[in-house]
């Protein structure tokens, strides 16, 4: 923060410098120091993510845009990232001049200009003017890239030979371009995209269907929508298989289409937004998100990316303003829009506000999808309201293949809402049973001899069960945890402590398992250092007030006397 302040007093005092002998021969008027506060405020403000604020400063000191090219880029930026997008081109192309347009941003809108004009000679002209800026950084490079690849698709009708491999963004961009030439090649460069072992690629399945379904091969897409897992799909998934299970083919063309060049470049400028998100650089992944929107404003879908950056960052105005724009009749989004309006009102107001919000909306559903009533038994859970939830989840049940993975984890949601209720035989059912269907996940077996454990129940059966699971996420504090507490258990208190060390060190704000460490050291006669994590266990908000209860019983009695 004070280098950008360093920054910014820098310019000014240049600016201050430059108008000092500029009104000499110019009137006062038109470069005076209400300019200057206004843009120094407006520099504060785009520094401070406040764009909304930046916005108003700098069109307050409109007047050093044909003078300054750091204005002109900062201004543009702010316009995009208010959604602006056709402004801020407009304000390029009147503020153009040798001086004032050199920077990646201002070319690369005016390029996108071009191409949503579909005059793509001149894009062809415009990409020159873009080269230089390609080794501004990594990004730069990949859009100038892709762009220039593109241009060459649309122009001429033929996929350019890549000169880059950009991994599987190159695999993605290949997909699309087949798929714009509607070439046989489509479906396996799809197909292999979507199976991909090196990440979740799922989303493209819904580009694959609207490419199949724009073909008329309503069977196969049909077919590929029965084998989509309803309860854990991305939320562009679940709805792409809403409206197939409706028969409702239309919407697709209403939102995408391959043919459509501004399409595709919304899908890739969308990835490029969603690859600045992910490394937190939420003002420059708001700004490709709304090119993205600006080349596709169909596809409004892709706002919920927005709407969490928003939502992240604390402005929950502006995430609800956004948020509102999902219809009604598009029913997994319209559901996800009430979630997030949700938390917005448990952060803004209290969780009983929230949760009555979700219940009213909810009750209007006539017919909830399975989505929709899973989604409600995790809301039930997670505000504890575990007879609700076991509710829902049997509703769920019912309605998904016994044999799925999603029946076990269902399973296993129910059981443990059962076992937060004391339900133990019920929860215990259920949670072996989910372990007949997914034999060995490690979290339905830890939940389980971690209940075993609480109960004194089937004390090494339990610690097997661990180990095992330990065996697949050795990494888990939680696992660590139970692991290192079974051990306790049997007073093993050597290899208890090797566990809950490595559990600390993971997690070291949790109270629990700070108290199990306390309680570990004691037994070993380290009580000094036990008295120290039975201490930062108490001092931590999230600890609950019986366990603040029971480590003030051992800080002032000892371990032995509770």
């Amino acid at each position: 923060m004070r280098l950008n302040l360093l920054k910014i007093f820098i310019i000014i005092v240049t600016l201050l410098y430059q108008s000092t002998a500029y009104s000499k021969t110019t009137d006062k008027n038109e470069f005076n120091h209400k300019y200057l506060s206004n843009y120094f405020s407006a520099l504060l403000s785009y520094d401070n993510q406040n764009n909304a604020r930046a916005l108003e400063y700098f069109n307050s000191s409109k007047s050093l845009l044909n003078k300054h090219d750091k204005f002109l880029k900062k201004y543009v930026f702010s316009l995009v990232v208010d959604g602006q997008v056709s402004k801020a081109i407009k304000q390029i192309k009147y503020s153009k001049n040798e001086n004032n347009s050199n920077n990646f941003e201002t070319n690369l809108l005016l390029v996108l200009d071009s191409l949503n004009k579909k005059d793509f000679i001149k894009t062809s002209e415009l990409l020159i003017d873009l080269e230089v800026f390609k080794e501004d950084g990594t990004y730069e490079f990949i859009i100038y890239e892709t762009l220039k690849s593109y241009n060459h698709l649309f122009l001429n009708g033929i996929i350019e030979r890549p000169n880059q491999n950009f991994g599987r963004l190159s695999l993605i961009t290949n997909a699309f371009q087949n798929c714009f030439l509607n070439s046989n090649k489509t479906k396996s460069h799809f197909i292999n995209l979507i199976n991909s072992v090196e990440g979740d690629y799922s989303r493209y399945l819904f580009f694959y269907l609207a490419n199949v379904i724009e073909n008329k091969d309503y069977e196969s897409a049909i077919q590929i929508a029965s084998t989509i897992d309803p309860l854990t799909s991305e939320l562009l998934i679940t709805q792409t298989k809403k409206w197939i299970d409706q028969l409702n083919f239309k919407k697709f063309k209403k939102y995408f289409s391959c043919k459509q060049e501004t399409d595709i470049l919304g899908e890739f400028f969308f990835l490029i937004s969603n690859l600045y998100s992910s490394q937190e650089e939420y003002k420059k992944s708001n700004f490709y998100l709304n090119i993205s929107n600006y080349l596709n404003p169909k596809f409004y879908f892709n706002l919920s990316l927005l709407a969490e950056d928003y939502l992240f960052n604390g402005n929950f105005d502006l995430s609800r303003k956004v948020l509102e724009k999902f219809d009604e009749k598009d029913e997994i989004y319209n559901w996800y829009k009430i979630k997030k309006i949700a938390q917005i009102i448990d952060k803004q107001q209290n969780n009983d506000q929230s949760l009555k919000f979700v219940e009213n909306k909810f009750l209007k559903f006539k017919k909830p999808s399975t989505r929709i009533l899973f989604d409600m038994a995790n809301i039930y859970k997670n505000y504890k309201k575990y007879k609700k939830a076991i509710e829902y989840y049997s509703i769920v049940l019912s309605q998904i293949d016994e044999n799925s993975d999603a029946y076990a984890d269902t399973l296993y949601r129910r059981g443990s809402s059962y076992e937060r209720l004391g339900q133990y035989q019920k929860s215990d059912s259920d949670l072996l049973q989910s372990l007949k269907i997914s034999p060995e996940d490690p979290y339905v077996m830890n939940y389980l001899a971690y209940s075993w454990l609480e109960r004194n129940y089937k004390i090494e059966e339990a610690i097997q069960m661990l180990e095992r699971a330990y065996e697949q996420k050795k990494n888990d504090p939680y696992i660590i945890d139970s692991i290192g507490w079974g051990y306790y258990l049997i007073r093993d208190y050597i290899n208890a402590e090797k566990y809950l060390k490595q559990a600390v060190q993971l997690m070291p704000d949790d109270p629990i398992v700070n108290d199990h460490y306390g309680d570990i050291l004691w037994k070993l006669g380290r009580k000094l250092q036990a008295k120290y994590f039975w201490e930062n266990a108490l001092n931590f908000e999230t600890t609950k007030n019986d366990l603040k209860k029971n480590i003030l019983k051992k800080l002032l009695k000892g371990f032995k006397e509770t």
